[in-house]
């Protein structure tokens, strides 16, 4: 498994595949910190940037399961003895990605964009908003991969479009049971963060668990 990730990884870094996702990445850190950010509004600075990014996540996680065409993904399932594990290492690998260009995003602020370093406490949080964030744009990137949609336009239209619908969703009065982007934006900006946490959470995580879950089913019908 840790072979096939780092073939993975490999693969996709040699593409040059990441450097569109990293220019959207650094295109919209540079706007978010444009200006400082005034002492004790860091949390909802974080907040506003895990929301936002989903959908850079999502573009880095397509295009890793892109890389390979639909031959290598067979010679890889060959090779892993099985569809099961190309497949869960395919999604490690978008994991493993996205988890980098978070901690970008985290650490960045810290350099510049801060006017005051946060409190450890907001800082944590930041880190878990955007482990949320990462989780949910993983999963839909992975919906929207080629593997799934065969066509680039179809494919691109379901990111974007997905994205969309989910920004939609959770300003509506049922954005609590969907992944609630909307609503961490808004709790984090009233400091009432911390009592929604947790539901907001469990909901996000649902729904980022289910959309990986719908893919690996998708996937071990199609190479």
């Amino acid at each position: 498994m840790i072979h096939l990730v780092r073939f993975k990884l490999a693969a996709y870094a040699r593409s040059h595949r990441l450097l569109q996702p990293m220019i959207g990445l650094t295109v919209m850190l540079i706007l978010f910190y444009s200006t400082l950010i005034p002492p004790g509004s860091e949390l909802s600075s974080y907040a506003d940037s895990a929301g936002l990014l989903i959908v850079v996540f999502a573009w880095a996680s397509r295009g890793l399961l892109d890389t390979e065409p639909p031959t290598q993904r067979l010679i890889s399932m060959t090779a892993a003895r099985g569809p099961v594990r190309e497949i869960t290492a395919g999604l490690i690998s978008a994991l493993v990605v996205n988890l980098g260009m978070a901690a970008i995003a985290i650490v960045m602020p810290l350099i510049h964009g801060f006017a005051a370093m946060p409190v450890p406490a907001d800082l944590m949080r930041g880190i878990g908003l955007h482990v949320l964030s990462l989780s949910v744009g993983t999963a839909l990137g992975a919906l929207a991969s080629n593997a799934i949609l065969p066509s680039p336009a179809v494919s691109m239209l379901v990111l974007f479009g997905g994205y969309v619908a989910l920004l939609l969703i959770s300003l509506t009065p049922v954005g609590r049971f969907s992944v609630p982007v909307v609503l961490w934006m808004r709790a984090a900006n009233e400091g009432a963060l911390d009592g929604a946490l947790p539901g907001l959470a469990a909901a996000a995580l649902f729904w980022a668990a289910a959309g990986m879950v719908f893919y690996v089913r998708l996937r071990r019908t199609r190479p």
